[in-house]
């Protein structure tokens, strides 16, 4: 019996070492074919255990996670993020940002990633965000390890309202799976305003 939940608090807290495990599932594949390890998944998922405002929509099928959901106020990852948007005179506290989205593949297709968004908006809103903001990994189109059947996101990312953000690009390090060492990845962002 599929369900999905959102969590907050302590029941958040409580399922990140879950939420760390799908990520390396999931992330393996292109476009990320992240190289994962636990150790590198609790310090990347801390932000999550201190922020107060910061939300987990989880998808469970029966009491197993099969996808996963996070988002917290900006300002709690401006360390990462605080350049990226350094131009576009949008102040952090205005945006909620929207993490990854994880779903193993048997379970795509049913929606679950609009149940995502429209968790993560509500509750944007709720906290009174102006606007809602995620990145994601840019890689060529001509990369060796993209699959013949790969479709990229942006046409669902584009329906929800989102647009790519001109300039905003954030760098993050990790082991591909073809890679012997860390390496930077750029993350373009895209954002939407919320309304009402």
């Amino acid at each position: 019996m599929m369900r999905v939940e959102r969590l907050t608090g302590r029941e958040l807290v409580d399922a990140l070492e879950d939420v760390a495990q799908l990520r390396i599932t999931v992330f393996r594949d292109f476009p990320y074919l992240y190289d994962g390890d636990v150790a590198y998944e609790r310090e990347y998922l801390e932000p999550y255990r201190q922020s107060e405002d910061a939300i987990l929509v989880a998808a469970f099928d029966g009491d197993r996670l099969v996808g996963a959901s996070t988002g917290a106020p900006m300002e709690d990852h401006a360390e990462d993020f605080g350049a990226a948007f350094s131009g576009q005179h949008i102040d952090l506290k205005d945006i909620f940002y929207c993490a990854e989205s994880v779903l193993l593949p048997e379970y795509r297709g049913r929606g679950l990633g609009h149940a995502f968004f429209d968790a993560r908006e509500a509750h944007a809103r709720a906290l009174g965000r102006r606007y809602v903001a995620f990145c994601g990994v840019v890689r060529p189109e001509d990369h060796p390890l993209r699959p013949e059947t790969y479709r990229p996101l942006d046409g669902f990312w584009r329906k929800r309202g989102y647009t790519p953000v001109e300039g905003a690009v954030a760098t993050f390090r990790w082991k591909d799976i073809d890679k012997a060492d860390e390496t930077d990845h750029p993350l373009q962002f895209w954002m939407r305003r919320l309304e009402g």
